[in-house]
């Protein structure tokens, strides 16, 4: 999730474990540092934008090296604000605002290495966008009124509601996906599809609109299910998947890992400057994504480039967000090119 939705939820959870055992600003600055940190591994590059990508969501949020960084951070929280006789509170509560980072990322489609250093598999369960107010707002709302009164008794009472709503909102998005990928599976099934692997996500900023991507062998398809659409099957485009250019990728490493952490949902194609690009269908939507990176260039045949370059981006924003808002009403509009 996005950063200020980090913070509020560190916060939101540092002041529900503390409650009035400390000052409740104190709770919530210490629970918001802690709800940040492990991002700070945005930081460090690592030479090659594939592996910047792949290796965010790493170490910095596996609950197992979690787990024991807040030992020593709980007990320098508990030293500098003098409270060492709170110190199992304070590490219980630096505890849940590190490790509810990584949970709350795996909800979303990127992938997040939960299980270091025993797995590396990305968890990405896709079911709630990167920024989504549904989520962040009631935990916002309870943090700050909880801060405002002061971490009186109705204050903690609204900050625990706060976060009973924002995680309500976020099992319903994993029952909506649910949903929603039934009907995709019907849809594609009565087109003539059958699709190896299907991926459903929320649109930008939204529940009320879901996007379905499904893999079959040389094809992949994209199609959209608003709530708020007519009775009926979905429909979708066809796009190439680029299947012809696999050997060529074969031995490079950066094109295997997107591969793997992509869990399959990728494309390859040759861009107008002859570059072999291999494209993380997951984030964005035709023709526009955010991770994609040339990996080879075509001479007497494809040769490696040295290093990824990343060619990924979005289109205008205004268009896609005017269609957005048509589309989240059921109209049924094709996407902006």
């Amino acid at each position: 999730m996005d950063s200020l939705t980090q913070v509020i939820l560190g916060a939101a959870v540092s002041v529900a474990v503390m409650r009035r055992r400390t000052a409740v600003w104190k709770a919530a600055l210490w629970g918001g540092v802690a709800g940040t940190l492990p991002d700070l591994d945005v930081f460090f590059s690592h030479g090659d934008p594939i592996l910047d990508m792949v290796l965010h969501r790493a170490e910095s949020h596996a609950l197992f090296w979690l787990t024991l960084f807040s030992l020593p951070f709980a007990a320098l929280v508990a030293r500098v604000q003098g409270e060492w006789a709170q110190w199992r509170w304070w590490w219980l509560a630096m505890w849940l605002a590190l490790v509810t980072h990584p949970l709350l990322d795996a909800f979303t489609v990127y992938g997040t290495q939960l299980w270091l250093p025993f797995s590396n598999y990305p968890v990405a369960l896709g079911s709630v966008f990167i920024i989504d107010p549904a989520v962040t707002l009631p935990w916002l709302v309870g943090l700050l009124v909880v801060l405002a009164r002061r971490g009186d008794v109705r204050g903690q009472r609204a900050n625990r509601w706060g976060l009973a709503v924002g995680t309500a909102v976020l099992l319903l998005g994993v029952g909506l996906q649910a949903q929603v990928e039934c009907q995709a599976r019907r849809s594609l099934a009565a087109q003539g599809v059958v699709a190896e692997r299907v991926l459903v996500t929320p649109a930008p900023l939204t529940m009320l609109l879901w996007r379905v991507v499904a893999m079959d062998g040389d094809a992949y398809y994209e199609g959209f299910h608003a709530l708020l659409d007519a009775p009926g099957g979905m429909r979708f485009e066809r796009f190439d998947h680029g299947t012809r250019f696999e050997a060529a990728v074969a031995g490079i490493d950066g094109a295997q890992r997107i591969r793997r952490f992509s869990h399959g949902f990728y494309r390859l194609q040759e861009d107008g400057r002859g570059r072999l690009v291999i494209t993380d269908l997951r984030m964005g939507q035709e023709p526009h994504y955010s991770f994609a990176f040339a990996v080879a260039e075509r001479g007497s045949d494809f040769r490696p480039l040295p290093v990824a370059q990343s060619v990924g981006g979005h289109g205008p924003i205004a268009p896609a967000l005017a269609w957005l808002g048509r589309r989240i009403r059921g109209e049924q509009l094709p996407a902006p090119r």
